[in-house]
């Protein structure tokens, strides 16, 4: 076991995404996984139905008593529903004595196009987060959203908005190309130095459910084990769609991937 990698971000009931997905994937990657829930969800592969919020000072008691014990070597933030658990989480890693690698995925938009966050939590991610982000990992319709566009339709557009994101603040962002028409699936990294694209052929089958999280704690796992940040994209990339490959097939909606499944 390398690396400890701290999750930040809702429970999923049904097991696929958030803090469970998460976990999972720390664990299968061979880091020490810890957690601090922003919210509880009542959920299912078809839908969420209930959305219970976590007490800010709650959620402030778990980040500062992992920090302040077993100490972390990357973050990653998922679901953090309001402007007070935003500037919560921000405050507490503003606050560390030393820079944490930060990845954020900014569960912004439902994979149909669902709006999560209410304007004003969004404008808190671009000012509380954004600024101390390592790599923001940001669907399309996010990335649309960040950067006040209507849609994002192609590879110049992701383009664009990437490099509007970067003067927010993050040191990285990867815009995920998942929702574009096509057999070849592509991501784009974009840092102020260079850029790199990350393709790979799309797996057939509804079971997607949490794909965005796991390819997000998956590259905190890399960091906090000393990888350069394209080698632990690569690596995340490669573990989630092995997990799409062997996804079990459970549930009557968008199923979960296989957490479990081995990159070796």
């Amino acid at each position: 076991m390398k690396g400890r990698v701290l999750t930040i971000a809702g429970s999923d009931s049904s097991g696929g995404a958030g803090i469970q997905a998460d976990i999972k994937t720390i664990s299968t990657l061979g880091s020490y996984s810890m957690s601090a829930i922003t919210a509880i969800t009542v959920q299912d592969t078809n839908m969420v139905s209930e959305v219970f919020p976590i007490p800010e000072h709650i959620v402030k008691g778990q980040i500062a008593s992992v920090l302040g014990d077993i100490g972390v070597d990357a973050v990653k933030t998922g679901m953090l529903m309001s402007p007070n658990i935003i500037l919560t989480v921000a405050t507490e890693l503003r606050n560390h004595n030393s820079p944490i690698p930060l990845v954020v995925d900014p569960v912004m938009m439902s994979t149909s196009g669902h709006m999560l966050l209410k304007p004003h939590s969004v404008n808190a991610i671009i000012d509380e987060i954004l600024p101390i982000a390592t790599l923001l990992t940001p669907n399309l319709a996010e990335a649309a959203k960040i950067t006040n566009v209507e849609l994002l339709k192609n590879m110049d557009d992701m383009r664009s908005a990437a490099y509007k994101i970067l003067k927010m603040g993050p040191k990285a962002v990867l815009i995920k190309g998942g929702h574009l028409k096509g057999d070849i699936l592509t991501d784009l990294l974009v840092t102020p130095n260079m850029e790199k694209i990350f393709s790979s052929l799309r797996v057939p089958g509804k079971d997607t459910h949490g794909t965005g999280c796991t390819l997000a704690s998956g590259i905190a796992t890399g960091l906090a084990q000393g990888m350069p940040l394209e080698d632990a994209i690569a690596r995340a990339h490669d573990f989630v769609h092995k997990a799409l490959e062997h996804a079990p097939g459970f549930g009557h909606g968008r199923g979960p991937l296989n957490h479990l499944v081995s990159i070796e």
